[in-house]
């Protein structure tokens, strides 16, 4: 199963996965990749000041809804393993960096910590992260 199929079997990414189906990028995540993914879970979402969530899937915030779904998928296939002990900057598909770390046995994504990782999907791998991450 793809990036998609998998968000999509996993009820804790519910409004992952209805947020990239108003974004239009299931088609994109399901791609040959590989993807890191990111993913906030329902939860992360849900500490979102009321109402956001609700705005950013409208038609008309389809731009910004894309820009902070792209922030959360970097091109690669990225182990948490790999930043054990490690800090490193990495360009998303929004354009932007984020800043990975590894410390004391934990991964940290910007303030999202990755709480569980190594998701492992046919075009990439997911990390659950407990925080939606916002564009600069």
């Amino acid at each position: 199963m793809n990036i998609v199929d998998t968000a999509a079997g996993n009820p804790a990414f519910s409004t992952l996965v209805s947020a990239i189906k108003a974004a239009n990028l299931g088609q994109a995540l399901a791609a040959n990749g590989p993807f890191t993914v990111f993913a906030p879970t329902n939860e992360a979402f849900a500490k979102l000041p009321a109402g956001t969530v609700e705005d950013l899937v409208l038609p008309a915030n389809k731009d910004k809804l894309t820009k902070i779904l792209k922030l959360h998928v970097v091109s690669g296939k990225h182990m948490a393993s790999e930043f054990t002990g490690k800090t490193a900057d990495i360009a998303t598909l929004g354009g932007e960096k984020v800043t990975v770390t590894g410390k004391d046995g934990s991964v940290h994504v910007g303030k999202a910590k990755v709480s569980s990782a190594d998701l492992n999907a046919s075009n990439g791998v997911i990390h659950v992260i407990d925080t939606v991450m916002m564009p600069a």
